[in-house]
């Protein structure tokens, strides 16, 4: 059985952040067995590395969620390269490494103790309208006059993001368990003045269902669920699930630059019993 190492994404203190499982050396399980895995850590995501077919990439990674592969995910991007180079990988880029996933190659680049990703192209961009977002905001349990606008924000995972009138709006959603299965959805809303007096300027939340035998992705409690109830405070760009309402380390750098998110607090490698 491969090594594994577990890493808190987006947190500068342990048991704060985004929990990833990464598996070393994944190159001869088989997609059974990685599924297999993914429901027996019972996390958002588990990544599985692997040696990669382009030549350009580093290394390359297999995401998965309790019901099956994703091409892409931001948390997963970001803990594989932490733990890639903790494992003692070494880029062939000066401070960028290049990751080969599903949606193609990815760009991690290194800023002391932060990494940042580019992150790849939307497969599927534009509003969402009509009688699909009638279905949406019924079923997150939203008052439709909160709804600002709603748009696919999809480079893999399947995302629709809806931004609403008010932090207080995001807060009061309620998803129904039926109506939302199969959805990935994401709310959020400004802050007045920009920000709030701690600097957050962005209430965050997802909800999101894998369909499998009626249960949630990341815990099996109902069909929508914020990431086991994770409630997110972010300063923007940051995209990201926190365990507890905080200040995410994320910063926007100039224009143009990816955001920097730090992934840390790693556990020492292990070997699960077989």
């Amino acid at each position: 059985m491969s090594a594994v190492r577990f890493v808190d994404v987006f947190s500068e203190q342990p048991f704060l952040g985004n929990a990833l499982a990464v598996f070393h050396d994944a190159a001869e399980m088989t997609d059974e067995e990685m599924l297999a895995v993914a429901r027996w850590t019972n996390l958002s995501e588990t990544a599985f590395l692997l040696p990669p077919s382009d030549p350009r990439a580093d290394y390359a990674v297999r995401i998965w969620t309790t019901g099956g592969e994703l091409p892409f995910a931001g948390h997963p991007t970001l803990g594989s390269a932490h733990a890639w180079l903790e494992a003692g990988g070494v880029p062939r880029g000066d401070g960028v490494v290049v990751q080969e996933c599903g949606a193609g190659l990815v760009e991690v680049h290194r800023d002391g103790e932060r990494v940042a990703f580019v992150a790849p192209p939307l497969v599927r961009s534009g509003p969402v309208e009509g009688e699909t977002l009638g279905r949406v905001v019924a079923a997150m349990g939203l008052d439709p006059a909160d709804v600002v606008s709603a748009a696919w924000v999809d480079n893999g995972p399947g995302w629709c993001g809806i931004l609403l009138r008010s932090p207080e709006a995001v807060l009061a959603a309620a998803p129904d368990p039926t109506r939302a299965a199969g959805m990935k959805v994401g709310l959020a809303a400004p802050y007045a003045g920009g920000a709030r007096d701690d600097g957050v300027g962005l209430e965050v939340r997802a909800f999101y269902s894998d369909g499998r035998r009626g249960r949630s992705g990341p815990g099996g409690r109902g069909h929508a669920d914020d990431r086991r109830g994770q409630r997110r405070h972010l300063t923007p760009p940051v995209d990201a699930p926190l365990r507890r309402p905080r200040r995410c380390p994320g910063q926007a750098p100039g224009a143009g630059a990816p955001p920097a998110c730090r992934g840390g607090a790693c556990s020492p490698p292990r070997t699960p019993h077989p």
